[in-house]
């Protein structure tokens, strides 16, 4: 089963408080990454699974070493617990993903879905018209 278990916006706000004006990949995306999968990991050992992941990976607006280091730092919070940093992007993954997306017709937003990072994206879809 899927399991969506770190929706806090006000401690996610606590946590970036000092960082809006970050650019996306900065320190802000990296302070959200920790606090997202550390969560994560939290469920994951209370739960005994050994290995967990993010779908936050294959996001292009989203650097993906950025991604595993935060992923990998949470992980060693418990022992046994791994993080999976598979690299879907690579050999065909993100077309695959487009592909797919449209065929299915899934929604694809344009940022990584935190509201600075929607900010950004108005801003520069308005800066193209």
């Amino acid at each position: 089963p899927f399991v969506d278990a770190d929706y806090d916006p006000d401690r996610w706000a606590k946590a970036i408080r000092g960082r809006e004006r970050d650019p996306e990949r900065g320190e802000r995306c990296s302070l959200c990454f920790e606090m997202r999968l550390g969560k994560a990991a939290s469920y994951a050992a209370q739960k005994d699974f050994k290995v967990f992941t993010t779908s936050l990976g294959i996001a292009r607006w989203k650097d993906f070493e950025q991604v595993v280091r935060a992923g990998k730092r949470s992980a060693r919070l418990f022992p046994g617990l791994v993080f999976w940093d598979f690299n879907w992007r690579k050999n065909g993954g993100s077309e695959q993903m487009i592909s797919i997306s449209k065929q299915e017709n899934f929604y694809r937003q344009q940022y990584c879905g935190c509201f600075y990072s929607f900010q950004n994206s108005r801003a520069k879809k308005k800066n193209k018209s």
